[in-house]
């Protein structure tokens, strides 16, 4: 199989692994992240239960209304025709009569809902703990009036004594308005309020406000349910939520009542108006009654009373009949066209019936002008007389009835039930808030967790470092140890002269992991300065604080320790700091050495540790690059090589400065060093290239600061051998 091939086979490989969910490893993340996990999880459900306790109990009262049929007073004028057509107001417009400005605008003037009334607290968890804390804080303000010239609609309301109820109201400026006692109105410059109750403590505050009447409608229109039990039964449900049992109460009363009244004020509005409608009829009704019977009686005596004939008679009769429908044919006209147009079909049928009454009206006159001249005029006369007599007597009927109708008027709606609070706050639920605020906790904890892996670039695998071509010659474990160590020299006021035992790890735990880790490298070490052209070893790394300087002086500890002759320098210049974990001083070190100033003598420093020396950084030089690429240095190296049997050069990172690539041209093995979970697999690739660009092969690679992972794979130090 060609290269190409396997390459592809390779890569395809690589994808399918990269496109696993590793379960294990996830579970891994999880289990490496379960104390922020459990932390964060029980700040979210102390938070719920924080909140389940200040929150503010929100109460809720509701009513029952019953909407029966609709039974209007005009109907018994109407008749057949008007019932045919006429149609029960649906639920959803009764709601939205319930609802409207007409109703809830009466409710706002009776409960003054205009004014509003707080207690100043601490924002947020002022009233949950003035609640938990058995304060009472109540102001009942029946009546508050502001003159048109007032700058302002928020003022505050102070109490002055709470056992005489006295009190004072004061401006957004805090000027003093008025002053007065509860159950007296307090009246000063167009100022008036009424207080009807005070329960406060002396001195405490409370905001008073005015607000407009439409936006006080607005308010009640938002927080009113009104809703139909069941599908066409008449039943609707009213209910309010709030802070206060008895306000809502009084709302929800106030609302019910109010349609009420209304609906039958509407019922005896109609009767009313039909009974209006009626009686100014009447009067020129009976002024035709009279005219048309002395205009029949002048013409009887002047022709010695005619009596009408059979023919004329029956002729009269149907005559009455007819002008009668027509008469009630205007009446229901008169109806109809209050509620439908003259498109309608109702309308039409009325119409056409009246057409064809007409028609036989006219065919009747026909008829009578075949009458001599005589009994055509007493037909007439007679005629218009009994018309208008049974149009009198039935207008006379019709008001008697409407009369008692108007009086005995009850509506079509009737309140089942009066308003009621529960006993229990609808919300918050408070188990189910700290059930929720646990669950968001957990769910945003663990989300924060792989979100951050997801993220999270550093190199954990020695094999990512080895695919790079690199050998990874130590892992070294993170050291509880050191951790407290450097703790302890960062509290500590005298960094001088500090013994071994509180800096160095190698001296103060020689049994700890990363000692034991490192006696593994000075092993690998003596096999990759085989070939090497001196016994001097470069310890380098991509960026800073990852560790050089530990795994230097620790290194260099325990290969002291085994006898051999080391020299550890401190080629960090710059930033080195290599000093602290001896307890020396900084000063008379390399820069000094490489300036001229110090002869190698003056600038070796024993340890405390036999075989042991060391070179600190010395002065901060204004171009240590420049040191370095002195023939000095070089002649340092030499010199140090042929004394020593080992030579451990600490240098800054690479991917900072110069310094690593004039130092590892002189050293005949280079190391690289990197933290566990901070250098990126990039930075090592571009640090280890810098090095090729100089020349400098690097031999191997140490994995500094490893930690023990649930989500790792690579974890032989997990276990210690006492």
């Amino acid at each position: 199989m060609s290269n190409s091939a396997l390459n592809k086979t390779s890569s395809t490989k690589n994808n399918s692994q990269n496109d696993v969910i590793d379960l294990g490893k996830l579970l891994g993340m999880l289990i490496d992240s379960r104390w922020l996990i459990i932390s964060v999880t029980t700040i979210f459900a102390v938070l719920g239960i924080a909140y389940a306790l200040l929150a503010t109990p929100i109460y809720k009262a509701d009513a029952l209304l019953q909407v029966e049929q609709k039974s209007s007073g005009m109907s018994s004028l109407v008749g057949d025709m008007g019932d045919m057509f006429s149609g029960d107001s649906s639920a959803a417009t009764e709601i939205e009569i319930i609802k409207s400005r007409m109703i809830l605008g009466k409710t706002v003037d009776k409960l003054n809902l205009t004014t509003q009334v707080q207690a100043n607290n601490l924002p947020v968890i002022g009233k949950g703990l003035a609640r938990l804390r058995g304060q009472k804080l109540i102001v009942e303000v029946s009546r508050f009036e502001l003159p048109a010239y007032a700058d302002s609609t928020a003022f505050t309301l102070v109490i002055d004594n709470n056992e005489a109820g006295s009190y004072s109201l004061y401006d957004s400026e805090e000027r003093k308005v008025l002053s007065g006692i509860a159950g007296e109105l307090a009246e000063q410059n167009d100022y008036r309020l009424f207080v009807l109750r005070i329960d406060a403590a002396t001195g405490a505050e409370f905001s008073l406000s005015k607000r407009s009447k439409l936006d006080a409608i607005q308010w009640l229109q938002k927080g009113l349910s009104v809703s139909e039990r069941g599908k066409k039964t008449g039943i609707l449900s009213l209910s309010f939520s709030g802070e206060d049992k008895q306000q809502i109460e009084k709302i929800i009363n106030n609302v019910s009542q109010n349609y009420f009244l209304q609906n039958v004020q509407r019922n005896s509005a109609e009767a009313e108006k039909s009974l209006q409608f009626l009686q100014e009829h009447l009067p020129n009704i009976k002024v035709k009654l009279t005219s048309a019977e002395d205009i029949l009686n002048s013409f009887r005596q002047e022709n010695d009373s005619i009596d009408l004939g059979l023919e004329a008679q029956s002729t009269l009769k149907v005559m009455v009949e007819l002008e009668s429908q027509l008469n009630e044919i205007t009446f229901k006209e008169s109806e109809v066209s209050q509620r439908f147009t003259k498109d309608h079909p109702a309308y039409i049928a009325l119409l056409d019936k009246r057409n064809t009454l007409l028609g036989k009206k006219d065919e009747i006159n026909t008829q009578i002008k075949k009458l001599p001249k005589t009994q055509r005029e007493v037909l007439r006369m007679t005629r218009d007389v009994e018309v208008n007599q049974q149009i009198y007597i039935q207008l006379l009927n019709k008001v008697q009835e409407l009369s008692v109708l108007k009086a005995g008027t009850v509506g079509n709606v009737r309140i089942l039930d009066i308003a009621q609070s529960y006993s229990k706050p609808i919300k918050p639920k408070k188990p189910l808030i700290v059930v929720l605020a646990t669950l968001l906790g957990g769910m945003l904890a663990v989300a924060f967790v792989l979100l951050r892996e997801a993220f999270h670039k550093g190199v954990e695998n020695p094999d990512e470092i080895e695919a790079l071509g690199l050998p990874v010659y130590a892992s070294i474990p993170k050291s509880d140890w050191q951790m407290g160590l450097d703790n302890k020299l960062k509290k500590s006021k005298h960094k001088k002269n500090v013994p071994l035992h509180d800096t160095l790890l190698a001296e103060a735990n020689p049994a700890d992991l990363s000692i034991e880790a490192l006696r593994g490298l000075r092993t690998s070490l003596h096999f990759a300065m085989m070939e090497a052209k001196n016994n001097v070893v470069m310890i380098s790394g991509p960026s800073p604080s990852i560790g050089k300087s530990f795994i230097s002086v620790n290194f260099g500890a325990v290969l002291a320790k085994t006898g051999q002759k080391v020299l550890v320098v401190d080629a960090d210049m710059r930033k080195g700091y290599m000093q602290r974990y001896f307890g020396l001083q900084w000063e008379n070190g390399l820069s000094e050495l490489l300036s001229g100033k110090l002869q190698t003598k003056d600038v070796l420093k024993n340890a405390g540790i036999e075989n042991l020396d060391v070179i600190t950084r010395g002065q901060v030089p204004p171009n240590p690059s420049e040191l370095l690429m002195h023939p000095r240095f070089a002649e340092f190296v030499e010199w140090a090589s042929s004394e020593y049997d080992l030579v451990l050069i600490d240098t800054p990172p690479v991917l900072a400065v110069t310094d690593p690539s004039i130092v590892g041209a002189l050293a005949g093995t280079t190391l690289m060093v990197g933290r566990f979970g901070q250098n990126t697999v990039k930075e090592i690739e571009v640090a280890k290239h810098r090095f090729e660009m100089a020349g400098i092969e690097v031999k191997g690679f140490i994995l500094n600061a490893v930690e023990k992972k649930a989500s790792g794979t690579y974890g032989y130090y997990n276990y210690s051998y006492q």
